[in-house]
């Protein structure tokens, strides 16, 4: 696998993980009683989007791993 097809590839799974991830642990505005005026009862409370973005990395790298190894092999 050359390196630009690499990087395609990880990005691109990368996005995929990322929508997989991003709904979990997520608590809607409804869901705590915690309403903020002139926002909509399902917004997230505290959506962690970095720590999403970290656990996100961390599974792609592991999936991209197996990738290149079982198409290197």
């Amino acid at each position: 696998m050359t390196t630009p097809m690499g990087i395609a590839i990880f990005l691109t799974m990368w996005w995929i993980v990322l929508f997989a991830v991003l709904p979990l642990g997520v608590r809607s505005q409804h869901e705590d009683q915690d309403y903020v005026q002139g926002t909509d009862p399902g917004a997230p409370v505290a959506p962690k989007l970095v720590m999403k973005a970290v656990v996100t990395t961390l599974i792609t790298s592991v999936l991209f791993a197996g990738l290149w190894y079982y198409m290197d092999h």
